[in-house]
């Protein structure tokens, strides 16, 4: 049997900043450097930015969305999951990714930090909104996807 690959959440702003973005799509491609697979909610923003920079570096993206139907996925989604669960999607998201990258954010992504951290699952952040108990702030994209791959057992 193959060994799967690691599974690496991305979370963030939809409506990011310039600089938010640029870090998203950084991160997408250090993801498939690193032979791993990003889970994300499959839309615009962070999210987006992030796939853009993991399908263009040849690596796989999950597309964890909240409508009924797959097209509403960005166009660098390789497996478009639609849920048609709304924002109750960022608990599949939580649960599927086996640690987690966050990118500015919003309450969404607040939601889906704080779902992480009650599984206990390792959550780095980038370019934090709030301050949050349990989550390790991290510098730069390289850092952030270092730490997410270490920490996967």
């Amino acid at each position: 049997m193959a060994e799967q690959k690691k599974l690496i959440g991305v979370i963030g702003a939809s409506n990011a900043t310039a600089e938010g973005l640029l870090v998203a799509e950084e991160v997408g491609r250090l993801i498939a450097g690193a032979g791993a697979a990003l889970v994300c909610g499959g839309l615009g923003g962070v999210m987006a930015a992030a796939a853009r920079g993991c399908a263009e570096a040849g690596g796989d993206v999950v597309g964890i969305l909240p409508g009924p139907t797959a097209t509403d996925a960005n166009a660098h989604i390789t497996f478009a999951i639609p849920t048609n669960m709304g924002h109750a999607r960022n608990i599949i998201i939580a649960h599927t990714a086996q640690s987690l990258v966050a990118i500015e954010g919003e309450y969404g992504t607040l939601s889906e930090i704080a779902i992480s951290l009650k599984l206990n699952k390792p959550v780095f952040v980038l370019r934090p909104q709030y301050e949050i108990d349990d989550v390790t702030v991290v510098a730069t994209a390289a850092e952030a996807v270092t730490m997410a791959v270490a920490a996967i057992k």
